[in-house]
C-alpha cells in the first residue's frame, strides 16, 4: 500500500511539473514566433547580435523552423562568420519544443508508472501492460536524447556588442588577449562576479564582461532577457 501511495504522489508530482512548464513560456512572454519578429526587428534596426541571440533562442522553441534557420544563417553569412550545420542526429531527435518534450516525459512516465501499478492491483492484460511500458520507456527516451542534444545550448552566449574585447582575467583593465565581433557564439565555462569565463569556437579562451554578453538560454538577469 505504502508503495502505490508514493507512486501515485510520484504521478501527481510529474503531471504538476509538466504543467508548470508549460505554463512558464507564456509567463516570460516567450514564443517562437514572439521571438522570430523580435530578432527580425534587431536586425532591420543593424543590431545583429541581438538579432543571433533571438533567432537562437527562437530556434530551441521551434527547433527544425526553416524560416528561423535561413534568417539566423543570413545575419551569421552577413557578418562573415561561420555556421555550424546541424548533424543529422541533431534534426533525427530535435523533435519538438522543450515544452511538447517535458509533456512526452510526463506523459512516458505516467504510462510507465500506471503499468507497474496496475500490475500490482491486477495480475491480468499482462501484454497491455507491456505495451504501455514500452511506450513510456520509448516517450522517455525521446526526451532524453534532446536532452542531451539541448545541453550544449545551455552553456552558449552570444556577443551582443561590438568589438568585445576577451582579457586574461576577470578585471576591466589591461590589454585584451583579442577581441570578438558581434553576434559571435561562444561557450560559457565559468563566472567570477561580473565577468564570464568564454570559449570560441576556434578553442580560444578568455574573460568577457557580462554586460557585452547574453546566454542563449535566457535568465531574468541576463542582457537580451525579456
Amino acid at each position: 500500500m505504502i508503495a502505490r501511495i508514493r507512486l501515485a504522489a510520484l504521478l501527481i508530482a510529474l503531471t504538476l511539473a509538466g504543467c508548470q512548464a508549460r505554463a512558464e513560456p507564456a509567463e516570460i512572454g516567450y514564443s517562437a514566433a514572439g521571438l522570430y519578429n523580435l530578432a527580425n526587428s534587431y536586425a532591420r534596426a543593424g543590431k545583429p547580435g541581438m538579432a543571433v541571440l533571438n533567432y537562437e533562442r527562437a530556434s530551441l522553441l521551434a527547433p527544425n523552423d526553416s524560416d528561423i534557420d535561413a534568417n539566423l544563417r543570413h545575419v551569421r553569412d552577413s557578418l562573415r562568420l561561420a555556421s555550424e550545420p546541424r548533424s543529422w542526429f541533431d534534426r533525427a531527435f530535435s523533435v519538438a519544443g522543450p515544452v511538447v518534450l517535458s509533456w512526452m516525459g510526463v506523459f512516458g512516465l505516467s504510462l510507465l508508472g500506471a503499468s507497474l501499478l496496475a500490475g500490482r492491483i491486477d495480475s491480468r492484460h499482462r501484454l497491455i501492460r507491456l505495451a504501455a511500458a514500452g511506450v513510456g520507456i520509448a516517450l522517455v527516451g525521446v526526451t532524453v536524447f534532446n536532452g542531451i542534444i539541448l545541453w550544449p545550448k545551455l552553456h552558449e552566449g552570444v556577443v551582443i556588442t561590438g568589438a568585445t574585447p576577451v582579457r586574461v582575467s576577470p578585471v576591466p583593465m589591461g590589454d585584451a588577449l583579442f577581441v570578438l565581433p558581434e553576434a559571435e557564439t561562444v561557450s560559457m565555462v565559468a563566472e567570477h562576479e561580473s565577468f564570464v569565463l568564454v570559449r570560441t569556437r576556434t578553442g580560444r579562451t578568455g574573460w568577457v564582461s557580462r554586460a557585452n554578453l547574453a546566454a542563449v538560454v535566457a535568465a531574468k538577469s541576463d542582457p537580451g532577457s525579456p
